[in-house]
């Protein structure tokens, strides 16, 4: 146990259900480190087992853990229309170099209601004509929703593409009041 009474080693995880669909959540001592879309029993078969390998510690299934349970209650306000930032300790560990960094100015600097074009991230990371390095970067989010991949969107007014499904961007970007409710 560290000195605020957390244990460092442990990887908790936990799958709550939402308006688009199952999420799992996934934390370590440092933080929220994973967001996994459509977490059907297979999905989250496979992202624990890719957390596994990549953080060397057995995944634990844990909802009732502290920052997990904050980082689920805070999730859920946020779907509900009722919080527009987040206020969670992030681990960045299964994201490096220039991804990490468009990740953290992403997180940082769009905020709620507001988008950003692939290529206009890219400039703020000193990338002018890298907006296909962001999009990438955006694919390989490890926590989105939470660092807001779904408010990157083409410059010529296209939605781009999305991890967790167009539908779920739509809906996400609705939610923030961008796009409007889908009719169906």
């Amino acid at each position: 146990m560290d000195s605020h009474g957390r244990d460092e080693q442990r990887l908790v995880w936990a799958v709550m259900g939402t308006d688009i669909g199952p999420l799992m959540l996934a934390a370590t001592g440092d933080g929220l480190v994973n967001v996994v879309f459509h977490a059907s029993d297979a999905v989250r078969l496979r992202a624990l087992e890719r957390l596994a390998v990549r953080l060397g510690r057995e995944p634990v299934e844990d909802p009732d853990a502290p920052l997990l349970a904050e980082a689920i209650h805070q999730v859920r306000a946020y779907l509900a229309g009722e919080r527009h930032a987040f206020d969670l300790p992030l681990d960045w560990s299964l994201i490096s170099g220039f991804n990490r960094q468009v990740l953290r100015a992403l997180a940082s600097g769009v905020p709620y209601g507001t988008v950003v074009g692939y290529g206009d991230l890219a400039g703020r990371v000193g990338q002018p004509g890298g907006a296909q390095a962001v999009g990438a970067a955006m694919g390989a989010n490890p926590l989105p929703v939470v660092v807001p991949c779904h408010r990157v969107v083409e410059s010529g007014g296209g939605i781009g593409g999305f991890g967790g499904g167009l539908e779920t961007k739509r809906k996400l970007l609705a939610l923030e009041g961008v796009l409007p409710e889908p009719l169906f």
